[in-house]
């Protein structure tokens, strides 16, 4: 694609974007200034205990001055301990992914709107043409269609840009993050589209090349990556930006990098921040980077503890902690009036959902194998879970409006793709009970219970992540919803899973439980709308297993061409949305409010969108404000 019309499509798309969130949210700006003036005054008046996170500011307010160095206490809520696989390329679980925040970054920012800036420590440009020494490594028609479909794109990486052990972070660093996750024998959860988008490197996967065509490294700073098909997603989250440092890992087995002590106890990054120690799966002390990109940071250290969430409001009120990688919500009333926080939320790129088990992963093929005969394999018994649990209400009383009833899989947290007209599967129990007579499934025997189709004891094993106190009324709650329609829900193994366990169980290593039926766990979506890495045929992360060639289809249109018109790729997005309404291989429960309590003592912090300036915080005195 000519670099003019990839330019324009690209400007298009963002005015799009800007206009989209514009009117959804009345202007970032606007919205962050009403909030912050009146947030204890809007906090008294909710005498329904009800909340809205337009009550809340993004930004949090600096108070006093600050003192020279420091360290802040950051509280990893977690009922267990962390994995402790701190590396971009490897990490699966969000515990890993908030230590790894503070000493790493990808090579690229983005704005508000979630599109690649060129703020970050790289830049990125698209050139005039698709590099003619990559379409010489193919076939005559096949380069035709990347000489018309395809772009290449030269990254620059700037040259203050090191690693933490003072080795400079190249282009060969980029290249080898690629060809790890490339790898056949790599055993992370990353490789996926966005990869296989890349000339050459199904090629290099399968075995057939010894390197990845598509990318050349033109010198130490600088990269080029053409691509397959230029897709709006390209610009808002399917560039790999996370470079592997080759020459520490270089030398190894890539089967054996994810469990050496160089991922595990002594991992590096380019970030703010250096790991100095780290007790396994219980706390983390950094200590600031003096060569950092961006400047000296201005605290001294960071120390992070995991916290178990029942006591994270005592450790906020004694100081203990100045900010947390999470706050339930349904905590929020009884302390929405600490004097010693200040409260910040905004709309979570995330969602609670309910998945149905309906087949396994083919670690040999890389794609979903879905089994026609799975226990949840009917439409309609899936549609009548739906239909039996009132999530509006759940969101009311578990949460007090702070989360609240989720209707499609892409959240309103992206505007301008959320359908709001797409109300999902409403809560109906009577419709429910419908759609499993008519399916077949029956109460034989007058127990109140339903049997199978051949009139067989029908048990629906249920995994549920522990944690937090709604975690077991919670599950509870759908269990009894369903048994209300006459359907016998079990939690698996009669208990709450622990995280690490319950993630291993639904399959994020490829092996899929077959004692698991169905499950509850939530999803941060990302920066990009593009759903292929959660529900696409060839995502691990697509624990279902469901495909479909419906979703194939429009899950490849959303990335088409065509799809730059930002009209177009809603609508196939409101196609793709409904579709997901109609086969419910997941049903959505809940939508989510971040809620971000930040000690008064810390200064320069922000939840906006794009923001990454954690070298300006600072803090105003030596230990955390006690509440009072």
């Amino acid at each position: 694609m000519e670099k003019a019309k990839f330019s324009k499509l690209l400007l298009a798309m963002m005015l799009v974007l800007v206009l989209a969130l514009a009117a959804c949210s009345g202007g970032e700006k606007d919205s962050t200034k009403d909030s912050g003036d009146d947030t204890e005054k809007k906090t008294e008046e909710k005498e329904d205990g009800q909340y809205s996170i337009d009550d809340f500011s993004q930004v949090k307010t600096n108070e006093g001055e600050a003192i020279e160095g420091g360290n802040l206490n950051f509280g990893l809520v977690s009922d267990t301990a962390f994995e402790g696989t701190l590396n971009w390329n490897f990490y699966s679980g969000d515990p890993d992914a908030q230590i790894l925040s503070w000493f790493d970054e990808g090579l690229l920012t983005w704005d508000a709107n979630y599109v690649y800036t060129n703020d970050g420590a790289a830049t990125y440009e698209p050139l005039d043409e698709v590099s003619a020494d990559v379409l010489a490594t193919l076939p005559a028609d096949k380069a035709t269609e990347v000489a018309d479909k395809g772009v290449t794109i030269k990254f620059q990486i700037k040259d203050n840009v090191n690693w933490q052990d003072g080795e400079p972070v190249t282009a060969e660093d980029w290249l080898f993050a690629h060809e790890v996750i490339s790898h056949p024998d790599y055993d992370g959860p990353r490789y996926g589209s966005d990869f296989t988008n890349i000339v050459g490197v199904e090629a290099y996967h399968a075995g057939e090349a010894d390197t990845i065509s598509g990318i050349e490294v033109l010198d130490d700073k600088t990269l080029q990556i053409t691509y397959i098909e230029s897709t709006p997603s390209l610009v808002t989250g399917s560039i790999w930006t996370y470079p592997l440092a080759k020459h520490i890992f270089g030398d190894m087995a890539v089967a054996d990098i994810s469990s050496s002590p160089e991922v595990r106890q002594k991992p590096i990054g380019f970030g703010p921040f250096i790991v100095d120690s780290i007790t396994p799966g219980e706390a983390v002390v950094l200590k600031k980077n003096p060569d950092y990109w961006r400047g000296e940071p201005k605290l001294d250290t960071v120390t992070i503890k995991v916290i178990n969430n029942s006591v994270v409001a005592q450790a906020l009120q004694k100081g203990e902690v100045d900010l947390v990688s999470a706050f339930d919500v349904d905590q929020f009333p009884a302390n929405a009036n600490l004097s010693n926080v200040e409260w910040l939320g905004k709309i979570d790129r995330a969602y609670t959902y309910i998945g149905f088990k309906l087949g396994t992963w083919d670690k040999e093929a890389g794609v979903v194998k879905p089994n026609p005969d799975a226990k949840m394999g009917d439409v309609k018994l899936r549609q009548a879970m739906w239909h039996a649990v009132d999530n509006d209400t759940v969101g009311q009383k578990f949460y007090h409006g702070l989360r609240w009833n989720a209707t499609t899989l892409i959240p309103p947290s992206h505007p301008e793709f959320h359908d709001d007209s797409n109300a999902g599967l409403t809560y109906d129990p009577e419709k429910a009970k419908e759609l499993l007579d008519e399916a077949g499934y029956a109460d034989v025997d007058g127990d109140g219970i339903r049997e199978d189709k051949n009139g067989e004891p029908l048990v629906i094993n249920f995994a549920s992540m522990s944690g937090g106190d709604t975690a077991e009324p919670l599950a509870q709650y759908y269990i009894q919803a369903w048994e209300a329609i006459g359907l016998k829900v079990e939690l698996l193994d009669g208990r709450l899973q622990e995280f690490n366990s319950f993630y291993e169980r639904v399959g994020q290593n490829g092996d899929d439980d077959p004692a698991v039926d169905i499950y509850q766990a939530a999803w941060g979506v990302g920066i990009d709308v593009d759903p292929r890495g959660l529900y696409g045929r060839d995502a691990l992360y697509n624990f279902s297993r469901y495909a479909s060639d419906e979703n194939d289809a429009l899950l490849a249109d959303g990335v088409s061409q065509e799809a730059f018109d930002v009209d177009y790729r809603k609508e196939v997005y409101d196609k793709w949305q409904q579709l997901m309404v109609d086969e419910v291989p997941v049903f959505p429960t809940l939508y989510r409010s971040i809620l971000v309590p930040v000690n008064n003592r810390v200064q320069n912090y922000s939840i906006e969108e794009g923001w990454a300036n954690l070298q300006d915080l600072a803090v105003t005195q030596e230990e955390g404000l006690k509440a009072e």
